[in-house]
């Protein structure tokens, strides 16, 4: 990891994803969360404000940034619930099966090198009866939007820490062995198309309840 990735991008990430429109669909789904909770992606602690104290018991949250574990720990200290840093990639959850009540991803399936695994990783640490909670921004529905997220994705991925512009969020989520329950989309406002579409809800195991 160089200089960039590791002493400017984080900050970085952390102004573009701590933007108004984006802090608004955080407070969307983040206080749905509930028991132990696993945060995939968790940064810098953007979502740790929104989580209802009378509800979590605790928080794992996993970040391969060392530096955004630094900043997320500042948001750490100010909140009512035990918050624990796992600096492992998304696909390696070291955690036992079946030990977690919510499972917490935003804006983070567009980053990790391979989703489908980091998903099936998820499902196997949630207890049955648990939630995914999601929001994330991909692949728009309009034909002339799609087509310059495809050209961008290259360059975009680069500057952006890995992020991509085109994931089919409901696709990988159904691959991962998710069922969506709610699934609701928008374009966020203030934001480039290419980069807006969001997709936001819950959903659970395949053969959960």
């Amino acid at each position: 990891m160089g200089f960039y990735e590791r002493h400017i991008l984080p900050y970085c990430i952390n102004c573009a994803c701590g933007s108004k429109p984006i802090m608004q669909q955080r407070q969307k789904i983040v206080p749905r969360a509930r028991g132990t909770v696993l945060e995939i992606g968790i940064g810098t602690g953007l979502n740790l404000p929104f989580y209802d104290p009378a509800q979590v018991d605790r928080v794992i949250g996993l970040d391969p940034s060392e530096k955004s574990w630094e900043l997320a720990g500042k948001r750490a200290a100010h909140v009512d619930f035990e918050v624990e840093f796992i600096g492992l990639p998304g696909e390696e959850i070291p955690l036992a099966d079946s030990s977690v009540d919510t499972v917490l991803v935003t804006f983070a399936l567009c980053t990790i090198p391979d989703p489908v695994a980091a998903l099936q990783g998820m499902a196997r640490v949630l207890r049955s009866g648990g939630e995914l909670l999601f929001c994330e921004h991909g692949r728009a529905p309009d034909a002339d939007v799609v087509r310059w997220q495809d050209r961008l994705n290259g360059f975009w991925r680069t500057m952006a820490g890995g992020c991509n512009l085109n994931r089919d969020i409901p696709a990988l989520l159904t691959a991962g062995g998710f069922a969506a329950e709610v699934v609701e989309t928008m374009y966020l406002p203030g934001t480039p198309r290419f980069a807006g579409y969001n997709y936001w809800g819950h959903a659970h195991l395949v053969d959960g309840p």
